[in-house]
C-alpha cells in the first residue's frame, strides 16, 4: 500500500509551500533588502493605480478613451506574455532546486503552486502589471477606480495561472518521445499564423473580438451587477485555473525531461586544441552556455520574441534601438548576473589550470558578450524584414547601440559576478542563476539603464549626420570599459577570486 501523501491534499502542499518560502527567507544574505523590496513594491503599485487617474485627461475623451479601447488588447497581451514566459521556464520557477527536491517530500503539487507564487518575481511580470493598473486609472479616471483594479488584479491572478496550466501541458508534451519537435512545429505555427493575419489586415479585428472584452466592460457603471458577475467569473476561473494545474504537473514529474538528459548524457566529438589559452577556455564556456537547456531555450524567446512583435508592429528604424538593450539585459539574466557558477564545483579544476587569471575573466566576458549580441543579431534582422532600408544615421545608431548595451551589460554582469556571486545549478531548464529577490533587482537595473540608452540613440537616429551617435558612443564605452576593467582587477586578485570559487562551488 502507497504511504506517500496523495497530490489531492492541498491543505498538505500549501503547508509545504510555507515551508519551503521560509526555508528560502532564512538563506537570504540581507534580511533587511526584503523588507525594503516589499514595501517598495507596495508603495510602487499602489502609485501606479491610483496617481494616473488625477493628471489632466484622466477619465475623459481623446487619449483617455483611446487607451480605454486598447485595454482589451493589453489584457490579452499581459496573458500572451506569462504563457511564453512560463513556457519558456518549464513550467515555471523552482521554488526548491531540482537535486534537494529528489531527495525530499515535495509533490508536484507543491511544486506547481511554488511556481505561481514566484511568477510575479519577475520584472517582465512586474512591469506589464503596472502598465495595465496605470492604463486603467487614466482610461476611467477616479469615478470607478476601486471598482476597476480589483478587476485588473484579478484578471492578473488568472492570467498568471492560466500561463501555468499552458506551461505544465506543454512541458508534459515537451517530455514525450517526440515533443521536443512538437513544440517547436507548434511554435512556428502559432507564429506563423499571427505573421499572416497581420499581412491580411485581420489582426486587428480577431484582438477585437477577445474576451477580455467582457472584463472592460465590467468596468464601466460602478460596483453593479455587471462587476459582480465579472468577478466572480474571474474567481471561477481562478480558482478551477489552480486546481487544474497540479494535473499536467504531475502529468510532466512522471517523465524524464528529454532536452536535459540529451545534454548531460550526449557524445560530443574531439576537436584539434586551439593554439591559446584563450582559444580553449573560450571554447569550454561556449560549450557549457550554448549547451545548456535554459540558455538555448531563453535565448530563442529573447531573440525571437521582441523581433516577432517588432515585425508584426512594423516597427521603423529609429525605434528600433530599443530593442538591443532589452534582449541583452534579458540575455544577461540567463547567467551573465552569476557567470561563473556555470562551471559549479568544476571551479577548483579551473582554478588548478596553468593559466593566468586575467585570460580567465576575459574567456568568460567574451562568451557573454557573443551571446548577448547573437540574440540582438536575430531580433534586429526579424524586426527589419518590413522595416525598409534604413539611413545611413538609423544604420549607425542601431550599431551603435548593440556596441554600447552589450559592453554596459556585460560589465554590469560581471561586476555582480564578483560581487555577489551564489551557489545555483543551471542544469535544470527552471533554474536561475541568482534568488528571485536579487534577480528582480538585477533586471530592473538593468532594464532601466539600457532602455535609457536605447532612448538616447534612439533620438540621434533622427540626426542627419550619423558621426554625431559615434561621438556619443564613445563616452558611453569609455566608461563601461573602465568599470570592466576595475572588474577584472577584482577577479584577479587572489582573495576576492578565492571567495568567489567557494561560493559558487558550495
Amino acid at each position: 500500500m502507497p504511504t506517500v501523501a496523495s497530490w489531492t491534499d492541498t491543505r498538505r502542499a500549501v503547508a509545504d509551500v510555507g515551508h519551503l518560502v521560509r526555508f528560502r527567507a532564512a538563506t537570504v544574505r540581507r534580511r533587511g533588502s526584503s523588507a525594503w523590496f516589499v514595501v517598495g513594491f507596495l508603495v510602487l503599485t499602489t502609485a501606479t493605480a491610483v496617481v494616473p487617474a488625477y493628471t489632466p485627461g484622466a477619465g475623459g475623451g481623446g487619449r483617455a478613451f483611446d487607451l480605454l479601447l486598447l485595454l482589451p488588447t493589453a489584457l490579452a497581451g499581459f496573458l500572451g506574455l506569462a504563457v511564453v514566459s512560463a513556457v519558456a521556464s518549464g513550467g515555471g520557477r523552482e521554488l526548491l532546486p531540482r537535486d534537494p527536491a529528489a531527495v525530499l517530500p515535495v509533490s508536484p503539487t507543491t511544486d506547481h503552486l511554488g511556481a505561481l507564487l514566484l511568477a510575479p518575481l519577475n520584472i517582465a511580470w512586474l512591469l506589464q502589471a503596472w502598465i495595465l493598473l496605470g492604463t486603467t486609472a487614466y482610461a476611467l479616471g477616479p469615478g470607478d477606480l476601486l471598482v476597476a483594479q480589483v478587476l485588473v488584479v484579478l484578471w492578473l491572478a488568472v492570467a498568471t495561472a492560466v500561463a501555468q496550466v499552458v506551461a505544465w501541458t506543454f512541458e508534459w508534451v515537451r517530455r514525450a518521445r517526440h515533443g521536443i519537435a512538437g513544440v517547436r512545429l507548434a511554435t512556428v505555427v502559432l507564429l506563423g499564423l499571427a505573421l499572416g493575419l497581420q499581412v491580411a489586415g485581420a489582426l486587428v479585428a480577431v484582438l477585437d473580438q477577445l474576451p477580455t472584452r467582457r472584463v472592460v466592460l465590467g468596468m464601466l457603471g460602478g460596483a453593479g451587477w455587471t462587476w459582480l458577475a465579472t468577478v466572480a467569473g474571474l474567481l471561477v476561473v481562478l480558482l478551477a485555473a489552480v486546481a487544474l494545474g497540479a494535473v499536467p504537473a504531475h502529468l510532466a514529474a512522471r517523465r524524464t525531461p528529454r532536452d536535459e538528459l540529451q545534454v548531460e548524457s550526449g557524445r560530443y566529438a574531439a576537436r584539434r586544441l586551439p593554439r591559446t589559452d584563450l582559444g580553449a577556455l573560450v571554447r569550454t564556456d561556449r560549450g557549457s552556455v550554448w549547451r545548456a537547456v535554459p540558455m538555448r531555450r531563453g535565448i530563442a524567446v529573447l531573440a525571437i520574441g521582441p523581433g516577432a512583435v517588432a515585425l508584426l508592429g512594423d516597427l521603423p528604424w529609429s525605434t528600433m534601438t530599443i530593442l538591443p538593450g532589452l534582449v541583452a539585459s534579458g540575455g544577461a539574466l540567463l547567467f551573465g548576473v552569476n557567470a561563473w557558477c556555470l562551471d559549479g564545483r568544476g571551479n577548483f579544476w579551473r582554478e588548478s589550470l596553468p593559466v593566468a587569471p586575467g585570460t580567465v575573466f576575459a574567456a568568460r566576458a567574451w562568451v557573454l558578450a557573443e551571446f548577448l549580441v547573437v540574440a540582438s543579431a536575430v531580433t534586429v534582422a526579424l524586426a527589419a524584414v518590413r522595416a525598409g532600408m534604413p539611413s545611413t544615421a538609423e544604420l549607425t545608431a542601431l550599431l551603435c547601440t548593440v556596441v554600447v548595451v552589450t559592453v554596459q551589460v556585460v560589465g554590469a554582469a560581471m561586476r555582480w559576478s564578483a560581487q555577489r556571486p551564489y551557489a545555483v545549478d543551471l542544469r535544470s531548464a527552471r533554474a536561475t542563476p541568482a534568488p528571485p529577490l536579487a534577480m528582480v533587482g538585477y533586471s530592473t537595473r538593468l532594464a532601466v539603464s539600457t532602455t535609457l540608452t536605447g532612448l538616447v540613440f534612439s533620438g540621434l537616429a533622427r540626426v542627419p549626420a550619423w558621426e554625431v551617435s559615434v561621438l556619443v558612443a564613445v563616452p558611453f564605452l569609455c566608461w563601461s570599459l573602465a568599470r570592466l576593467l576595475r572588474t577584472r582587477a577584482l577577479w584577479v586578485d587572489p582573495p576576492a577570486r578565492a571567495q568567489v570559487v567557494m561560493a559558487v562551488s558550495a
